[in-house]
């Protein structure tokens, strides 16, 4: 069953803690960063590699989750007096603070990505470096990488350009904050901008077959020695905000495609017995989903805060697996360039300080953009990114199913024998009796063994905790 992301709120939860620091052994997750690595980070951080642009007097601003200190961009919203709008998007630029074959870059690519826990993340560079100058804090002078987007009245791209630029982030924003001014009008227009922008951008997404899911996220509260687990599902502000790193994404796709040396982030199409399943979930569901309907359109009218809606949604991630990183030099362009859920050509690009890989899209970019040649420790690296994104983003996948597994066992340790009401939102191929449950409350996705009868799936049931263990991380329902 596809998993969330969670994050923890409210006091220490000591004993879920330990056993979180637990995992991170077993997993052998990196520790804390060698002395030399910290050293090299330390003086990169006092002289990084200054651009001559300046562009200090763009008044950027930064939206991320409350208390975030890596900030890898932000962006700035305007109207073009001859029509239409202009973006400007600064991204962190790790480069000029990396250098090539030195300690930092070696423990980054041993990292290949910062890896989160509901109790804390492990970082993919030194905190001097991605809490500190690197980062796109406000009132502080950094090198960025500077994206400017023309874009027309229907929010289509209409030029594109990034070079380096010293930039000064003006406000470190929060999505709530975000979504409460734009909501009660006192956003001002660069901010309001990002309501009007993202709403075209995302209607131009569902024009081409791209698909956003707007997957709730669990959130794990610790009150009085107990946790709790609950939903909660996505502003809209959030996928107003995703659309401009997709648009990024895609323009730096274009970019790489263009100069003949790139790497993408691709995804096949889902084969048409995955998307025959998901049809008969959705009726399972009760989700209507005519046929005339193309499966982007339906997933733009689900609404996370309905159990069956988000329980579909969570299916609906089977669709994204299999997606990788395809490398192309020299003119020889890929086959196929396509990212299935995007339905463009794209490539991350936008979060460098957090994985590995966006530090060479962007350079590779920067490059051209300006008619240049890439330089060579961009190139010569390019060989193996794939495989080391994929082994990166194997372990992030395998830390985070493992914390859910966990949290969920330690939250229903103390309630074995209890019965719950659930939807059934998976039945095993050739096991009827084996599938998934996705409880109404608390915020539990968790396996169901029936002993006789098939389960219903897409059903309500009412099911009983026949064991929760954080010691092994099991969690299992029965049929009540």
């Amino acid at each position: 069953m596809p998993r969330r992301r969670m994050h923890m709120t409210g006091a220490d939860g000591a004993a879920l803690r330990a056993a979180l620091r637990e995992l991170r052994t077993k997993l052998e997750v990196p520790g804390e960063f060698p002395a030399e690595v910290l050293a090299e980070a330390q003086r990169a951080a006092r002289a990084p590699r200054l651009p001559e642009l300046d562009a200090t007097d763009l008044p950027l601003f930064t939206i991320d989750p409350p208390g975030s200190v890596d900030l890898d961009q932000a962006v700035h919203l305007a109207v073009r007096p001859s029509g239409g709008y202009r973006v400007h998007y600064a991204i962190a630029d790790v480069a000029a603070f990396v250098r090539p074959g030195g300690a930092v870059d070696a423990e980054a690519h041993r990292r290949v990505s910062t890896l989160y826990f509901p109790d804390g993340k492990v970082p993919l560079h030194p905190a001097v470096l991605s809490e500190g100058p690197a980062s796109l804090l406000p009132d502080q002078t950094c090198p960025a990488l500077l994206w400017r987007f023309d874009l027309d009245g229907d929010g289509r791209v209409e030029t594109v350009d990034v070079r380096r630029a010293l930039v000064r982030s003006r406000a470190r924003l929060d999505y709530e904050g975000v979504q409460r001014a734009v909501d009660t009008g006192t956003a001002e227009e660069p901010l309001a901008l990002l309501r009007d922008i993202g709403r075209l951008r995302e209607a131009l997404e569902r024009e081409r077959g791209g698909i956003s899911l707007n997957v709730p996220e669990q959130e794990i509260v610790e009150h009085d020695g107990t946790y709790r687990l609950d939903y909660r599902a996505p502003l809209p502000a959030e996928g107003w905000n995703a659309q401009i790193s997709l648009m990024t994404g895609m323009a730096a796709a274009d970019l790489m495609l263009g100069a003949g040396t790139g790497i993408l982030r691709t995804l096949p199409t889902a084969p048409d017995g995955a998307v025959g399943r998901l049809r008969r979930a959705a009726g399972a569901l009760r989700i209507e989903w005519p046929h005339h309907v193309p499966y982007a359109e339906l997933l733009h009218s689900l609404d996370p805060h309905r159990p069956a809606h988000a329980a579909f949604l969570q299916e609906c991630t089977t669709l994204l697996r299999g997606a990788g990183y395809t490398v192309f030099t020299g003119g020889d362009l890929p086959e196929p360039a396509v990212h299935a859920a995007v339905a463009a050509p794209y490539t991350h690009a936008t979060a460098p300080l957090r994985r590995l890989v966006d530090r060479y899209s962007g350079e590779l970019c920067v490059a051209a953009a300006a008619g240049a040649e890439p330089p060579q420790w961009a190139v010569s690296a390019l060989a193996a990114l794939p495989r080391e994104m994929a082994e990166g983003t194997r372990l992030a996948n395998t830390a985070e199913r493992e914390s859910v597994d966990l949290v969920e066992a330690a939250v229903l340790k103390d309630r074995v024998g209890e019965t719950f009401d659930a939807v059934v939102v998976d039945v095993k191929d050739g096991e009827p009796q084996v599938g998934t449950v996705h409880l109404e409350d608390p915020a539990v996705v968790g396996r169901v063994r029936s002993t006789g009868r098939e389960l219903p799936l897409g059903e309500r049931l009412r099911v009983r905790l026949a064991e929760a263990d954080p010691g092994t991380s099991k969690v299992l329902f029965a049929p009540a």
